[in-house]
């Protein structure tokens, strides 16, 4: 018995070494990226969610504000470029979106979500064929 546990020992452990070596998850500060400039609501919003994050992942954790474009269609910061099927993220602005919702899907288009009202404006998620989301949008009747 304790030689076939000897065997099975001698077996087993060095297949374990790889995953004793391994850094802890995550190696590395984790970055949240806010596509805004610093000091708007989105990373006054994110600073506090970063701290909170961090102290119960016992991790550091970055905020980063890269403004432009919403975030659509930008390189990540190790220079990728978005890829059908992926992360691609296309915007469009349309004038009406509940009449636009309501005959894309007359024609059998998925959505992701229903329509999400903000003070921002008005948006709903489509997918294109290969699985990118394309953003509608409605922005704020101007007073």
């Amino acid at each position: 018995m304790k030689r076939r546990t000897l065997v099975a020992a001698g077996l087993v452990l060095p297949a374990l070494r790889p995953v004793m070596a391994q850094d802890a998850y995550p190696s590395k500060p984790v970055q949240i990226f806010v596509p805004f400039p610093p000091g708007g609501v989105a990373d006054i919003t994110a600073r506090p969610l970063a701290h909170v994050m961090g102290r119960l992942a016992k991790q550091s954790i970055v905020v980063v504000n890269k403004p432009g474009a919403g975030g659509a269609g930008q390189a990540m910061p190790d220079g990728r470029k978005p890829e059908p099927g992926g992360w691609n993220r296309i915007q469009l602005e349309v004038a009406d979106l509940e009449r636009e919702v309501a005959s894309l899907r007359e024609a059998g288009a998925r959505f992701r979500n229903e329509i999400v009202v903000g003070n921002g404006g008005k948006q709903i998620l489509i997918e294109d064929p290969s699985g990118n989301p394309i953003e509608l949008f409605e922005p704020p009747v101007k007073k």
